[in-house]
C-alpha cells in the first residue's frame, strides 16, 4: 500500500529551511458540541435552578453564583477549566445549603457526566 498516508494527531511537514510556518491540526474537538440537546437542556435546567437557589443563599454566595453564570453555558467555545470552576462553585454552594440545594447539585452532576468531568 505504498503511497497511502494517514495522519493521527498533529502533522508538520517542512520543505527547505526558511519561511516555514503553520501546523496541520488533525484532531477532532473533544466533548459535546453546542448541538448536543442533552447538554443544552441540562445547562438550561441548572441556570433555572441556580436562579431560584440564588434567592435563598447569603449575599456572598449569591455573588459567587453571579460570577459563575457566564461560564455556565453549552457553548463549545467556553474554556473547559472555566466551566468546570463555575460548576464546582455552584456545586459547593448547593451542597452547603442542604436539601434546598440538592436539585442544583444533581443538575451539576448531570452536566459533569455529559462533558466527561472536564
Amino acid at each position: 500500500m505504498s503511497g497511502d498516508t494517514f495522519y493521527f494527531g498533529d502533522n508538520v511537514t517542512m520543505h527547505g529551511g526558511t519561511g516555514n510556518t503553520g501546523i496541520a491540526k488533525y484532531q477532532a474537538p473533544s466533548g459535546p458540541t453546542e448541538g448536543d440537546p442533552a447538554l443544552r437542556a441540562a445547562v438550561e435546567e441548572l441556570r433555572h435552578l441556580v436562579a431560584a437557589l440564588r434567592e435563598q443563599v447569603p449575599a456572598a454566595s449569591a455573588q459567587a453564583i453571579d460570577d459563575s453564570l457566564p461560564a455556565l453555558t453549552a457553548d463549545p467555545d467556553t474554556v473547559p477549566q472555566e466551566r468546570h470552576r463555575a460548576l464546582m462553585a455552584v456545586a459547593g454552594i448547593a451542597a452547603t445549603v442542604g436539601a434546598v440545594g440538592r436539585p442544583a447539585l444533581e443538575a451539576v452532576n448531570r452536566i459533569l457526566a455529559l462533558i466527561g468531568g472536564q
